[in-house]
């Protein structure tokens, strides 16, 4: 285990815990999900009480992930004061407030204990305390390191969920945050129980009509730059009634840019039907995404980040963000030749 996390710490924390509540980022990936249904198996094999409470329910597409429904979604399925008498809140996969929608201002105004188990760069000032292990790949290997901490045996109903989370954050264990470790982790998940091929299929291959319009929709949209270095696409608000996809259906598209030859940085721009555009970056070159996600108040790692932007103007939006990311890409150019 990476001692980036004082897990003598962490199991104090726990021990000390009865009633434990587990939160993650709206619009949820299956890191998210599949980190909060590994976490909540662990500790129930404590003998904990555990609740999954976050700000959005699950996405349509990734519910497979969660047969139980035990995921809850505040305000819908559950309302505040139903969990006050909770010991111990542990948010996983984000240290940021906007990524916390309406769970963040019933954190803000909760009392109980409140620890981060994230493996993201930087945090806000959330009044809690850290887990954090920054080279991590997901945080479902965190959470599998977890469960070697608190001697807790894997099991399928652990095991699936953060195979998933693993599997998607690494994308299908292709992306350079794949180490020695990842396969070593994803080995004793199946020998907890994870079917990778039950997994792939429910991600891959139950794809709906609408997802597959939604798709070619954004592929005849890619253009390149820079001499192919740079490749982006868009989705307008009006893209998901034309081709009767879910806003869910956006989920992972960003990569078909990634799959031109040559390319060493991708942009989509989503527009979101409660308003806004919400942009995803891929990074195959010495421009970090977060770094660039940073600019626009995202955030995430150096291969991939996010960022949301708050305006209903597409062409404007548009316009910032390229004309952002081609200086980004430009200067490192320029720096490369010199």
């Amino acid at each position: 285990m990476n001692m980036n996390v004082d897990w003598n710490r962490f199991r104090e924390v726990i021990s000390a815990a009865n009633k434990i509540v587990l939160t993650s980022h709206i619009r949820p990936d299956c890191d998210a999900l599949g980190s909060c249904l590994g976490m909540a198996g662990i500790l129930e094999a404590l003998g904990k009480q555990v609740r999954i409470v976050c700000g959005q329910a699950v996405p349509e597409n990734l519910k497979f992930i969660d047969p139980d429904n035990r995921i809850l979604c505040i305000d819908q399925d559950i309302q505040a004061e139903d969990f006050e008498d909770t010991d111990l809140h542990i948010i996983l996969d984000t240290s940021a407030w906007i990524q916390l929608g309406p769970m963040a201002d019933v954190i803000k105004n909760s009392t109980y204990k409140k620890i981060i188990f994230d493996h993201h760069v930087g945090e806000d000032d959330i009044d809690a305390e850290l887990f954090k292990n920054t080279t991590a790949e997901a945080v479902g290997r965190m959470c599998v390191d977890a469960a070697e901490c608190l001697g807790v045996q894997l099991t399928p109903a652990i095991s699936t969920p953060l195979f998933a989370a693993i599997a998607t954050d690494t994308g299908w264990f292709r992306f350079n945050s794949v180490k020695e470790i990842t396969y070593k982790t994803a080995a004793k998940l199946l020998a907890g129980g994870a079917s990778p091929a039950d997994i792939y299929r429910d991600l891959y291959e139950r794809e709906t009509a609408g997802r597959v319009r939604l798709r070619g929709t954004v592929l005849a949209r890619i253009q390149t730059e820079l001499n192919g270095k740079l490749a982006h696409t868009f989705i307008l608000p009006d893209d998901y009634e034309n081709t009767g996809a879910q806003p869910t259906d956006t989920e992972d598209l960003i990569n078909l840019a990634l799959e031109i030859d040559g390319t060493a940085f991708a942009v989509i721009i989503v527009g979101q039907t409660s308003g806004g555009y919400k942009m995803s970056f891929r990074s195959r070159c010495e421009s970090a995404a977060n770094v660039v996600a940073k600019e626009f108040g995202g955030g995430g790692h150096k291969a991939a980040a996010g960022a949301f932007i708050d305006s209903n103007d597409f062409a404007e939006v548009q316009s910032r963000v390229l004309t952002h990311v081609r200086a980004v890409l430009t200067a490192e150019y320029e720096q490369n030749t010199a």
